[in-house]
């Protein structure tokens, strides 16, 4: 992992890293809206093809997500990110899209963190680091920037697929904590 802030990476990403960065987020924050964890390989996919397609996967997972039961502050969080995705392959819509799913993603981690993390210091952690944050916190950021790097890497690997794998762990460990939760507050 280079040395570089989350806010860098996401300055420095291209198009297709962009996409992949505000996807993952959503991706990982899955749980809190919906229970089928394959409602966005589609748009996974669409990514690798770049602007063809793109546009018309959004569509259908929007739709996909729009009647699901899950309806509470931290699902209209996760409907956020996945209303503001532009449905235009342009960088600087996905550069704000990608930035704000960032930032939604880490609060979203927070809000199931142990400790006493406040906003300003989610601002700061995209800059200088995961110090003084949770676990749950820490890696999200860690998944973040791992995303943005690996999809930077020439293409014609498997940098998307190691993206998606990633974006599945941090799915996983948030649909456990989730649940834990749940079990201990009912």
């Amino acid at each position: 992992m280079t040395s570089k802030s989350l806010t860098e990476l996401l300055a420095e990403a291209d198009v297709r890293g962009l996409a992949a960065s505000g996807l993952g987020c959503l991706d990982r924050c899955l749980p809190l809206l919906a229970q089928d964890d394959d409602v966005l390989r589609p748009l996974w996919a669409s990514i690798a093809r770049g602007e063809e397609g793109w546009a018309g996967e959004l569509a259908a997972a929007r739709q996909a997500l729009e009647s699901t039961a899950l309806d509470d502050e931290d699902a209209a969080l996760v409907r956020a990110m996945l209303a503001a995705a532009p449905s235009d392959w342009a960088p600087d819509a996905l550069r704000a899209w990608a930035d704000g799913c960032s930032a939604s993603a880490l609060e979203v981690h927070r809000r199931f963190d142990v400790g006493d993390c406040g906003p300003e210091l989610l601002a700061r952690c995209r800059e200088d680091g995961p110090e003084g944050v949770g676990p749950m916190v820490a890696g999200e950021l860690r998944r973040q920037a791992q995303i943005l790097e690996i999809v930077a890497e020439p293409p014609g690997g498997n940098g998307l697929r190691h993206a998606l794998e990633i974006s599945t762990e941090g799915r996983r460990v948030l649909r456990a904590v989730v649940s834990r939760r749940a079990r201990v507050t009912s």
